[in-house]
């Protein structure tokens, strides 16, 4: 049996399942409006999320003010602490940098570390949330002129496998799930963008994806609302970027969008 006072690790928000109901959640996910979303459809009792580097208009903590609303506990930890995408690793040597007001009540605050903030939110009252719907976007665009279609996804897991051969926009980190190639992106792509969630860790999908034979590069949190695949592509600045990316014309310090209209050409 499961020790129900323990906290619940979960590499991604999205993958959780019943076991998640009245438990406080460790998850490597960014801490923007979706992911606190998939937390309180999930029935969870607390949710400690990462930082992402905070990011632009603070899109990678979103999700505690979202949470404040609805009465659940919630913080997020420091994206230089621990990486993103690795629960067992932020429960281990996370540090707290944001808490929503009804974790600090629980005795949550910044600074401390992630295992003792899980073990104070055990005590966060249990109650059923009415959770407004956060919708993920998938858009795919035909430019004038362009060789291939231009995908705009919120989320990774939006990928699908026609996606094969086109321009992927994520609002997704640039993170590895396990070591699996595959969790990588679902589908070939012709170029993938990510955010780095605050760098590090934050580009480890892209040697993944060079391997793959798939150009990938990350804009820099700061430069993107994470979660957001139009800011992304609008907004981002590249700040890593692999060999066939580089190939491109990809370099720290471009636009987005003037990748991306590059391999529309290509």
């Amino acid at each position: 049996m499961p020790d129900l006072q323990a906290p619940l690790l979960a590499d991604s928000v999205t993958k959780l399942g019943a076991e998640a109901v009245g438990r406080v959640v460790v998850s490597g996910s960014h801490g923007g409006t979706y992911a606190a979303w998939a937390a309180c459809k999930a029935g969870c009792r607390a949710v400690i999320l990462h930082d992402a580097g905070v990011g632009l208009d603070g899109a990678g903590i979103g999700g505690l003010l979202y949470l404040e609303k609805l009465g659940m506990a919630a913080a997020a930890v420091d994206h230089t602490s621990a990486p993103i995408g690795q629960a067992a690793r932020m429960l281990d040597s996370g540090r707290i940098s944001h808490a929503n007001d009804r974790a600090r009540d629980c005795g949550v605050s910044p600074g401390m570390p992630c295992a003792e903030a899980a073990a104070r939110l055990a005590a966060a009252p249990m109650q059923t949330y009415d959770c407004p719907v956060v919708a993920e976007a998938r858009e795919v665009l035909t430019p004038d002129g362009a060789r291939r279609a231009l995908v705009l996804v919120d989320s990774a897991s939006l990928v699908l496998p026609e996606d094969a051969g086109r321009i992927v926009v994520t609002g997704s980190h640039g993170a590895l799930f396990g070591s699996d190639p595959m969790n990588a992106i679902k589908a070939d792509a012709f170029l993938a963008l990510f955010n780095d969630a605050g760098g590090g860790p934050g580009t480890g999908r892209l040697p993944v994806l060079e391997t793959r034979g798939v150009a990938a590069a990350t804009v820099a949190a700061g430069s993107a609302r994470i979660g957001e695949a139009r800011s992304t592509w609008q907004d981002g600045i590249i700040s890593a970027a692999n060999a066939r990316a580089r190939a491109l014309g990809a370099r720290p310090g471009i636009g987005a969008r003037e990748l991306v209209a590059r391999a529309l050409e290509a």
